[in-house]
């Protein structure tokens, strides 16, 4: 039997915003070579592999060019794919087993809401190389792993930046998130985000950067449950709430498309 390859745009409910991920269905297992290949040819920022195992699905993330620990658009998008095949899902949850632990995920009213580890952070002291990177002087700038978060004082500062790309692939910052409390009252903050060394210039939305967004903000606003707005050109809303260690990260989807794979 032939693997299934479906297209999903996550955080949206309208077809080419939000952020595209391909996700595809296992039959069996294959190489991480030929999944490799697979996400190359996708050239999206991520492609997703899913392979049942027991009561739950293995579950690996792709950019173009690498395998990546956590990545939560393609996380929702492989949530919403196996909600479609197997309706049941809906009632009983999914567990996906990854490089990160094991993550969850829910149906909700029509969205998908992903519970995922929360992100502690330290903050850094930055140099001028960064601030030419990102194109701004930030106000506050935390790290956590490989995701280096600049709080920018004007949400315009967020909207407008047009980082220095090939600043950013010099830079020890593998993954790099701006953001600002936002202007607009339907949300509390924005983002953006960018990993040209992972093979991402721009990532569409980015629900694994919320992992880190969400105690930073619960720590400047004092609140605890967020509605927020990645404001790449694409765009895509999250909604989210802290719990401790854990994040929980709703957004909607929309399907795109199927085909049969023939290699």
């Amino acid at each position: 039997m032939q693997h299934i390859l479906y297209q999903v745009d996550a955080f949206t409910n309208r077809p080419f915003k939000g952020n595209p991920a391909a996700v595809c269905v296992l039959q069996e297992q294959e190489s991480k070579g030929w999944m490799q290949s697979i996400a190359a040819e996708m050239n999206l920022s991520e492609t997703a592999y899913l392979l049942q195992e027991g009561e739950g699905w293995r579950l690996r993330w792709f950019t173009p060019t690498t395998e990546v620990d956590l990545c939560g658009h393609a996380t929702l998008a492989s949530a919403r794919v196996l909600f479609d095949l197997r309706p049941e899902l809906k009632a009983e949850g999914i567990e996906f087993y990854t490089k990160s632990g094991t993550l969850y995920a829910s149906w909700d009213a029509g969205k998908v809401m992903l519970d995922f580890p929360t992100m502690r952070y330290e903050r850094f002291s930055y140099e001028g190389d960064a601030i030419r990177a990102i194109g701004f002087e930030p106000m506050d700038a935390v790290f956590s792993g490989n995701y280096f978060l600049f709080q920018a004082e004007d949400p315009r500062q967020v909207r407008s930046a047009q980082p220095d790309i090939p600043a950013l692939l010099k830079l020890p910052m593998p993954e790099v998130i701006i953001t600002a409390k936002s202007d607009q009252p339907q949300y509390d903050f924005i983002s953006r985000f960018f990993a040209p060394q992972l093979g991402v210039d721009e990532d569409p939305v980015t629900g694994s950067a919320h992992c880190l967004l969400t105690p930073f903000w619960a720590e400047k606003l004092g609140k605890r449950e967020f509605d927020a707005y990645q404001a790449s050109e694409r765009g895509g809303e999250l909604y989210l709430q802290l719990l401790n260690e854990r994040v929980l990260i709703s957004g909607e989807a929309a399907m795109i498309m199927k085909a049969e794979l023939f290699v």
